[in-house]
């Protein structure tokens, strides 16, 4: 599913209560009291962030619906930072933007293309990993002349601490 901004799909909002649902199931699993923190969809979406980044410092894997909303909200923001149809960046199997200002995309495989996993992804958008450090260790792949996203990441709201 691909999600432009430019007059295409607007951002995902999820239903809240799936997302507490997904932060409670996710807390369950490391042992946790449940979720407590913000009750509003950005609160609650950007605690699926910090939960699946500590989930995987943890050498855990998170669970499938706290992943799905953490790159969903990541990749909107990217979308709403960097508008555009220009690179298509794809974080499989839970969700592909298209971003960039530039010539647009229409047909078939996208001319730039980004590809990475998940934790890549959020490691990138907060500021954990830098575009050079991904690319040198081969965990995200790029094609196209327009592809590097360095300008882009990390997202301004997510940037490590």
């Amino acid at each position: 599913m691909t999600n432009g901004h430019d007059g295409g799909v607007p951002p995902r909002k999820p239903d809240a209560a799936r997302v507490r649902a997904a932060l409670d199931a996710q807390l369950i699993a490391l042992d946790e009291p449940p979720y407590d923190g913000p009750e509003g969809v950005s609160g609650l979406l950007e605690s699926c962030v910090a939960l699946a980044l500590r989930t995987y410092e943890r050498r855990m894997r998170p669970e499938r619906e706290i992943t799905r909303f953490a790159v969903w909200h990541l990749l909107d923001l990217l979308a709403t930072s960097a508008p555009g149809r220009t690179v298509e960046v794809r974080v499989p199997p839970y969700a592909a933007v298209q971003c960039v200002a530039g010539p647009r995309h229409t047909r078939g495989t996208p001319p730039n293309v980004v590809e990475t996993d998940a934790p890549t992804w959020l490691e990138l958008a907060t500021g954990r990993l830098t575009w050079a450090e991904a690319m040198a260790a081969g965990r995200v792949t790029a094609s196209g002349s327009r592809a590097d996203l360095s300008e882009h990441l990390p997202l301004h709201r997510h940037r490590a601490p």
